[in-house]
């Protein structure tokens, strides 16, 4: 059940146990071991990861899974050192770096676009009191 997300979109714990292959306990002990992930809750507890603990727990599991290091062994890697020297790229970099430049747009697109708001803005404040006078009744 793979959601196709922006690359800059935060993960449930879900998601990214399946995109891992490991089971949602581990990534919570693993948030207990390393101090360098740090997902964002919700009122709830719910766990929401940035792209860049992702990344993180996607090396914590190669370290553990397949270069055989234990948890001391990849705290002692992580010692010392930022968030930034152990993914070895910059932190919450620009996702939609493939994207091209704005377009520029000139003073009629600009009223075009400024038309068309208010038009929507408009019809929304209609549906708005029809909604309003519906749920009276």
């Amino acid at each position: 059940m793979s959601i196709n997300k922006s690359k800059s979109a935060f993960r449930s714990i879900a998601e990214v146990t399946e995109d891992l292959g490991v089971a949602p306990h581990v990534l919570r002990f693993w948030e207990t071991k390393f101090s360098q992930i740090k997902p964002m809750k919700t009122k709830s507890a719910r766990r929401y990861y940035r792209p860049d603990d992702v990344e993180l727990l996607a090396l914590i599991k190669d370290l553990l899974y397949n270069r055989r290091y234990t948890i001391e062994g990849v705290q002692k890697l992580f010692k010392n050192r930022s968030l930034k020297d152990i993914l070895g790229t910059e932190i919450q970099k620009d996702f939609f770096e493939e994207e091209t430049e704005t377009p520029k747009t000139d003073d009629s697109d600009v009223l075009a676009m400024s038309e068309t708001i208010k038009n929507a803005v408009a019809e929304l404040t209609e549906l708005k009191q029809e909604l309003i006078l519906l749920s009276l009744k």
